[in-house]
């Protein structure tokens, strides 16, 4: 068996050299739009990175910052106001006048717990109950005891009292 003989015709040799010159500038084309798109991705990908890397820092810095500033607000939660409520002085016939003193008065024993953090007033609240409950009150020729009812320890400290005769 024999190869024909094409490479004595010129139209075949035409057609061949036209498809290796054809061959070579489009392989030419492919690598240089090749090239160009394989350099714009790096670019991209170079500069997505850097942003990356920008943000999980930034993200750093912002997460320490917030628990730094939550350390703070967490020790500086202090009892900022003192609220003080008899619940039951229309059982005794009390004025306005009178519980009004008596809760001022209970105010004041406790004073000390305002500006303290939290922590400590709740540490201190069986204090509390003792201050209160141990102080007798004097109306109107009759002693009175207080019995704290109800407690809630926050920025507001509320103590809500019961008023009975001392015994």
């Amino acid at each position: 068996m024999r190869i024909p003989p094409y490479y004595r015709r010129p139209s075949w040799q035409r057609f061949f050299a036209g498809m290796a010159i054809g061959g070579a500038i489009s392989w030419c084309i492919f690598i240089y739009i090749f090239g160009v798109w394989q350099e714009k991705h790096t670019a991209l990908i170079d500069k997505q990175s850097e942003k990356i890397i920008d943000l999980e820092n930034e993200k750093k810095i912002w997460q320490e910052e917030y628990k730094e500033i939550n350390k703070r607000t967490i020790e500086q939660l202090t009892t900022q106001k003192i609220n003080v409520k008899i619940i039951n002085g229309e059982k005794y016939k009390l004025d306005m006048l009178s519980v009004s003193e008596i809760e001022d008065s209970v105010k004041d024993d406790i004073s000390m717990m305002l500006a303290k953090d939290i922590d400590t007033v709740y540490k201190s609240k069986e204090l509390i109950k003792k201050i209160i409950q141990n102080k007798p009150v004097k109306l109107n020729d009759k002693r009175y005891k207080l019995k704290v009812k109800e407690m809630v320890i926050f920025t507001t400290l509320s103590i809500q009292l019961e008023i009975e005769f001392e015994q």
